[in-house]
């Protein structure tokens, strides 16, 4: 069900991305509109998934912020590349081909962004101590 989740919110903010990019790319170089769009929108996903798609119950903490940075680092270089490569291959690729590369990459980096945040930035952590012993170790034995 989380993942159904991440789709319909990050899938969301995906296209609108797509959008954004488009109309800041006529102004500026089409990287550096990826650049300022992937970091508003990874914000913005962030705290919708913390919220919504693996129910913390309140907002995302500064260190899931910087966690869910690096991933969407991933991802902008994997959009990135992919819009760079379809420059490289057809320069005059009419916009909607581009939107076409940015979101199926965009959707390939999405994917990846899923595990990295389910298993790493949003997973479940235990409050308790871990208490490890290792060989040789003696068990501590409390006097009641």
């Amino acid at each position: 069900m989380a993942f159904i989740r991440f789709v319909i919110f990050g899938g969301g903010v995906g296209i609108l991305s797509g959008f954004a990019v488009a109309q800041l790319a006529a102004f500026m170089p089409w990287a550096l509109a990826n650049m300022i769009v992937t970091v508003a929108s990874t914000a913005l996903c962030t705290e919708l998934h913390a919220r919504y798609t693996f129910r913390k119950g309140r907002g995302a903490g500064w260190r899931e912020h910087w966690q869910s940075a690096g991933s969407a680092s991933a991802a902008y270089l994997v959009t990135s590349g992919a819009v760079g490569v379809l420059h490289l291959v057809r320069p005059d690729a009419a916009t909607a081909t581009e939107q076409l590369v940015y979101l199926g990459a965009s959707g390939l980096a999405g994917a990846g962004r899923f595990v990295v945040l389910r298993l790493y930035v949003f997973a479940i952590r235990s409050t308790r101590p871990v208490r490890r012993q290792g060989a040789g170790a003696v068990p501590v034995q409390l006097a009641a």
